[in-house]
């Protein structure tokens, strides 16, 4: 059972068709910064950001909503040089890290997908939601 939610989707509405996927230790994504994890579904694979912003996580499906490209050129390096926000290496759109709402670039005002993180004892994972019977 998780003991803990973060970030801006809760794990709070799971349903029968929800899955979770650990991905890391507590204390793997350092304060103000980013990590890029893989998780396979059914579906296939899918990216994840997992971002620590003040001791607060968040996560978000690693793909920009303008292009549907990665957000990463290089493994791990999703945030801008003041390392407030989440950035896209394709086209430079700046996403707020507690919400994933772009603020600059082609998708201002549209919003990275985010993803419940939950942790259970000292392992940190996402929940995906599938498709309902």
């Amino acid at each position: 059972m998780a003991t803990s939610v973060y970030g801006a989707a809760t794990a709070d509405t799971m349903t029968m068709t929800d899955t979770r996927y650990p991905l890391c230790r507590t204390g793997a994504v350092p304060e103000d910064d980013a990590r890029g994890f893989r998780v396979d579904t059914p579906d296939g694979p899918r990216g994840i950001i997992l971002v620590n912003s003040g001791g607060r996580l968040y996560a978000y499906l690693n793909r920009c909503p303008h292009t549907g490209v990665n957000l990463d050129w290089v493994p791990d390096r999703f945030l801008d040089g003041s390392r407030h926000y989440i950035q896209c290496a394709t086209h430079g759109a700046l996403f707020r890290m507690h919400d994933g709402f772009c603020i600059l670039g082609q998708c201002a005002g549209r919003s990275l997908e985010a993803v419940p993180v939950y942790r259970e004892r000292d392992v940190l994972g996402i929940i995906l939601r599938g498709p309902a019977d």
